[in-house]
């Protein structure tokens, strides 16, 4: 709250200020401007920022039947989190393992993970990424991030704004000017808030993108302690996260406006090395050490492992000193990976509208929806199908 503070006083400090050196005595108009612009974007990003994040990153929603696996993970997480409604469930056809939350609060959420995500994890290591999600949901990081990007959009704009009426009138030079003929000292005053309100709009977008940042990386440390509680098991998130970080595929529709909602950032793909004042996300690297050197699986241990590892505390003391002491469970039994990756790839074929024919010999053979030809031959078996055998759903398998 102490950091959003500190981002309003710049929204209002830009808007004052430019106002006030484009017209003297305009401040307060600028002041209101700048809070008007602010709740208006605001408005329009609380009820519609959930759907414009999501069709931006691609994500399209699914129900239980489609993918029942991870439908059910969510479903775990969201009665261990204690949230009072599951979040709707999307995936993003993308092999670049990650994920993300949004919505404006836990009755109007949703979850998205890409498929390189569900290909790539074990069961263990996806409930550590659902479960840091959920943690962001629960602990209203969707909203605050919200609050705050908009914050930023809204001096970026003002900055700009500014930057260009002052260029246009002069900063108020002709003004200065009479006042200066007339013997008074207002000129001087007026080139001080000239030069004033140029640094706040050259300074405030830089100033106001580094708070977000430390708003972001903050609350990512939050999650993590939030998903070793929810799934009293740290060595599954700890996991993901190390895949996650080395996996060399790039998410081919992030932009740096979506970036701070993702697991790990998409755009700098800087593996285990640390972050920095300009990184949305903590460094990969600490983020694991923190939960495997937890000895525990609640919000105090995450808060011990701080300190051993980096001689601090990262958790609001109220999270860390009102968590009871969980106890580690161990890791699932290993599931058939193979198969799990053919549903979630038959899904995205089904998304595509392909044809699917289970051939005699166990091959699965996959028709686009333009396919001309009356015929196929399987290329294992060398057995003609006729195009009528195909069918619009995948073929369950046996294995």
């Amino acid at each position: 709250m102490v950091l959003v503070a500190g981002m309003a006083a710049v929204l209002f400090a830009v808007g004052y200020s430019g106002a006030e050196a484009i017209e003297p005595g305009a401040g307060l108009i600028g002041l209101g401007g700048a809070l008007v612009l602010w709740v208006l974007l605001l408005t329009i990003s609380y009820y519609g920022g959930d759907n414009i994040f999501l069709s931006v990153a691609g994500a399209r929603k699914i129900e239980k039947n489609d993918l029942p696996m991870l439908h059910n993970v969510v479903e775990e997480m969201t009665i261990a989190s204690g949230l009072g409604k599951m979040p709707d469930v999307y995936v993003i056809d993308d092999a670049a393992p990650n994920a993300f939350a949004t919505g404006r609060d836990p009755g109007h959420s949703a979850v998205a993970v890409t498929s390189g995500l569900l290909t790539m994890c074990t069961r263990d290591e996806l409930q550590g990424v659902i479960a840091h999600e959920i943690g962001h949901i629960r602990n209203r990081d969707t909203l605050l991030m919200l609050t705050a990007g908009v914050m930023v959009g809204s001096i970026v704009i003002l900055a700009d704004v500014g930057v260009r009426a002052m260029w246009l009138t002069g900063g108020g030079r002709s003004r200065s000017r009479r006042r200066s003929s007339s013997g008074g000292d207002g000129g001087g005053a007026q080139v001080i808030i000239v030069v004033v309100a140029l640094a706040l709009m050259i300074l405030g977008p830089i100033v106001a993108h580094l708070i977000y940042y430390a708003i972001s990386r903050r609350r990512e440390y939050l999650a993590d302690a939030s998903s070793a509680s929810f799934t009293r098991y740290p060595d599954g998130l700890a996991s993901a996260l190390e895949k996650l970080a080395a996996s060399p595929k790039e998410l081919r529709r992030a932009t740096r406006a979506t970036s701070p909602l993702y697991i790990i950032n998409p755009l700098k793909r800087a593996g285990l090395k640390a972050a920095d004042l300009s990184s949305t996300h903590p460094p990969v690297s600490e983020r694991v050490r923190i939960l495997r050197s937890m000895g525990g699986a609640s919000m105090a241990d995450y808060d011990d492992a701080c300190g051993r590892v980096h001689g601090r505390t990262v958790l609001p003391a109220s999270a860390a000193s009102a968590a009871t002491r969980l106890s580690k469970r161990e890791p699932e039994r290993k599931e058939k990976a193979r198969q799990r990756t053919r549903e979630v790839n038959d899904f995205f074929w089904q998304l595509s509208r392909y044809l699917f024919l289970a051939c005699a010999c166990g091959t699965v053979l996959k028709l686009p929806p333009d396919f001309k030809e009356e015929r196929i031959r399987c290329p294992h078996c060398g057995l003609v199908h006729g195009k009528q055998e195909f069918g619009s759903e995948a073929p369950s398998r046996g294995e």
